[in-house]
């Protein structure tokens, strides 16, 4: 079982929503800074939505601020992007990722090194 698994994903309308999950598997996410990337065919890969693991900090791209919310089920060892307002550019593949000492505030792909392996989402206009 990987580390992480993303689900949810999906071809939706503009203007619709989709719910992402991030499943860790074999440790304890909630220690974990998770962070939720997308990436398009030849783009740099870019940092949607992080959560902290202590006071459950949130922050969010620029371009998704009002739209995306991240959130934590540690019962269920799950973090979710909930996803509203989707629009034909948000349609990439999503990945989650893990680390333990990395801040929301300041932090890029790079920081990372537990990922998902990814999950597609097209938004059509």
């Amino acid at each position: 079982q990987p580390p992480l698994v993303e689900s949810g994903g999906g071809l939706v309308q503009s203007g619709e929503s989709v719910r992402l999950s991030c499943a860790a598997s074999g440790f304890n996410s909630a220690y974990y800074v998770i962070a939720w990337f997308r990436q398009v065919p030849g783009k740099e890969r870019e940092g949607v939505s992080c959560i902290s693991r202590d006071d459950g900090m949130t922050t969010y791209a620029d371009s998704v601020k009002g739209r995306f919310s991240i959130s934590r089920d540690n019962a269920k060892n799950t973090v979710y992007l909930q996803m509203n307002s989707l629009k034909p550019e948000d349609t990439a593949v999503y990945s989650c990722a893990a680390e333990t000492w990395v801040l929301c505030d300041d932090y890029d792909h790079t920081m990372f090194g537990t990922w998902g392996q990814g999950t597609q989402v097209t938004v059509s206009s």
